[in-house]
């Protein structure tokens, strides 16, 4: 019986550690994901010919497309990867504390912290500049 709860308990550690671990790599894949786009949207910007088409890869085939909507759907892409990636780093630290709870060690400090907001920013720096 004591066996089974060792085995239970372990069990728990290790899909809260995968979990944990499969988030994170996922957080790289869309961060590599997103460099790509930015790298084609610098292109797209400091593109030096007239031409209004581009050729986009769609899966394994090229496809002459309009710049600005080639540019509009890249920036729609940009906009979903950056919510997906935020909505994973939230819900990573949940996940990071459940583990660490499992194993037995203290929450992280100051893991939850946020960045000032602009307004927040601005109210500092005219604070600081008296």
């Amino acid at each position: 019986m004591d066996s089974q709860r060792v085995m239970d308990y372990m069990m728990e550690v290790e899909l809260a550690a995968e979990d944990v671990l499969s988030d994170k790599q996922q957080i790289v894949d869309l961060d590599s994901r997103r460099n790509r786009n930015r790298e084609a949207m610098n292109v797209l910007r400091n593109s030096d010919s007239d031409h209004d088409k581009v050729k986009v890869c769609f899966g394994n085939m090229f496809i002459k497309f309009p710049k600005e909507n080639t540019r509009s759907m890249i920036q729609k892409d940009q906009e979903q990867l950056e919510q997906e990636i935020n909505n994973l780093r939230k819900g990573l630290k949940a996940k990071v504390n459940r583990l660490n709870d499992l194993q037995g060690k203290p929450e992280l400090r100051g893991y939850n912290l946020s960045p000032l907001t602009g307004d927040e920013l601005k109210a500092i720096n005219s604070i600081l500049k008296r």
